[in-house]
């Protein structure tokens, strides 16, 4: 959770403030100070601190329930912390009506203090995590909360929201990172079918019999191991929405049985007699130029009509730079909690190098560059010194020339070689890098006997 809480302790006798201020320091807070009531309110309009302690007789016109009323007002949800030398029953009933979350007699115990503070933060932490979780599990997926503000993506939300309501499906294109599973659930959860399933599939993750049974189902005994009757991604997404990601990586039975389904939303379980009929809106994506696909034979004409009912092209980083502060700041804001980190920002300078770099895994690799630069950053600001792997890829790609009496076999041997070790050895990300698919990729590692 978050790194550091801010406290404000608010007290006009110094000594007394100073006293407390420290005894929160050293329990790993940050602390500041203020010595009136106006002041408390003045700093309370600069910052939300997590707490406030603040002294109920106070000299200068406002005392501590007129200071806690003014500062809940522009924190409603402020805890406040009453702290006195004048204790009464009054005086607490007042406090506790006003909105005093605690009521502590001066002298203060710092073990009191402690305990008092350590379950106030620790509601907060809940409170922060549950914000997280209902980000990841609907926030992220809400049309209003894709950051952008080119021009050529607002015409894309507009268009989400065009067809949301529709049965029609939709094809989504885009290299790779750029976001095609958060365009799709926007498409879902801005319609009428928003609070039915939404079943994501990835179809490049499993072989041909294995993806057939995990869309389709299959029947007991359907195959060695199929011990009961099991439903396939079209039955549980009945009545909602599919996403079949990488849907060019298709192997041509399987775009058969795909066409058929998109015809008469009906198919066989594998092993079965029994036809399942199923109402699902299809929303598929693909970092293949399908189009091109067909022309090679690759890929069924048939199918391609099917998907391509309502097409959206999503543009990459490199060609929507405008977009680059706006999700940098949101990742910032969204990863720091996540990763027990305090960052404010994104210096000048970081923010120059961000601009620079040309993204070529999109989004994706925007978030795990801010990744890198919160975990490694010993401040509260991102500068271009956390992003300094960033900038040394880039001085790489500027130095690189195709060398003298090299040629193209020995060019593409170093580019085959060059997407395998960036990818860590995974052939799927390595061949969609270099813009081939995987069966190429298979072809040109076997060609140059290259090591994985």
């Amino acid at each position: 959770m978050k790194a550091v809480w801010k406290i404000l302790v608010v007290d006009d006798e110094e000594v007394m403030c100073e006293s407390l201020a420290a005894w929160l320091r050293e329990d790993g807070y940050d602390v500041d100070t203020a010595s009136s009531g106006r002041r408390a309110v003045e700093s309370a309009r600069a910052s939300d601190y997590a707490i406030y302690f603040i002294d109920l007789k106070m000299p200068g016109g406002m005392d501590g329930i007129e200071t806690m009323m003014e500062i809940r007002k522009l924190h409603p949800e402020a805890p406040v912390i009453i702290i006195t030398a004048y204790a009464t029953v009054d005086t607490a009933i007042t406090a506790m009506k006003e909105g005093a979350q605690e009521y502590i007699v001066k002298p203060c115990n710092p073990e009191e203090i402690s305990l008092v503070v350590a379950r106030i933060i620790k509601v907060k932490n809940l409170q922060l995590e549950n914000t997280i979780l209902r980000k990841r599990l609907t926030g992220q997926y809400d049309f209003h909360d894709i950051i952008t503000k080119n021009p050529r993506m607002l015409a894309i939300l507009q268009l989400v929201q065009d067809v949301a309501g529709l049965r029609s499906t939709v094809l989504v294109r885009g290299e790779s990172g750029t976001g095609k599973e958060l365009i799709a659930r926007a498409v879902h959860y801005s319609g009428d079918r928003a609070d039915k399933p939404f079943i994501s599939v990835s179809c490049a993750a499993l072989a041909e019999t294995l993806l057939e049974s995990e869309l389709f189902g299959y029947e007991k005994g359907a195959f060695t191991g199929a011990g009961a009757r099991t439903r396939g991604k079209f039955e549980l997404a009945d009545g909602g929405t599919i996403f079949l990601d990488e849907i060019g990586d298709i192997s041509p039975k399987l775009q058969a049985d795909l066409l058929r389904v998109l015809q008469e939303r009906r198919f066989y379980r594998l092993g079965g007699s029994e036809e399942v009929k199923v109402d699902v809106r299809v929303i598929a994506a693909t970092n293949k130029d399908l189009a091109e696909e067909v022309s090679q034979g690759r890929f069924r004409d048939d199918l391609y009509y099917r998907l391509n009912v309502i097409e959206i092209r999503i543009p990459p980083i490199r060609e929507r730079r405008e977009d680059v502060p706006l999700l940098a700041r949101h990742l910032v804001q969204r990863l720091s909690p996540e990763l027990n980190k305090d960052i404010q920002d994104i210096s000048e300078g970081a923010m120059k190098v961000l601009l620079e770099y040309e993204w070529p895994g999109n989004v994706r690799e925007l978030e795990n560059a801010i990744e890198r630069a919160i975990v490694t950053c010993r401040g509260q600001l991102l500068t271009e010194d956390d992003f300094g792997f960033l900038m040394r890829t880039m001085q790489e790609r500027k130095a690189w020339s195709v060398p003298a009496n090299m040629t193209l076999q020995d060019l593409e041997r170093q580019a085959v070689q060059a997407a395998l070790q960036r990818t860590g050895g995974n052939v799927k990300e390595a061949a969609s890098s270099l813009g081939i698919d995987r069966s190429t990729m298979y072809e040109k590692i076997k060609k140059y006997e290259i090591p994985r």
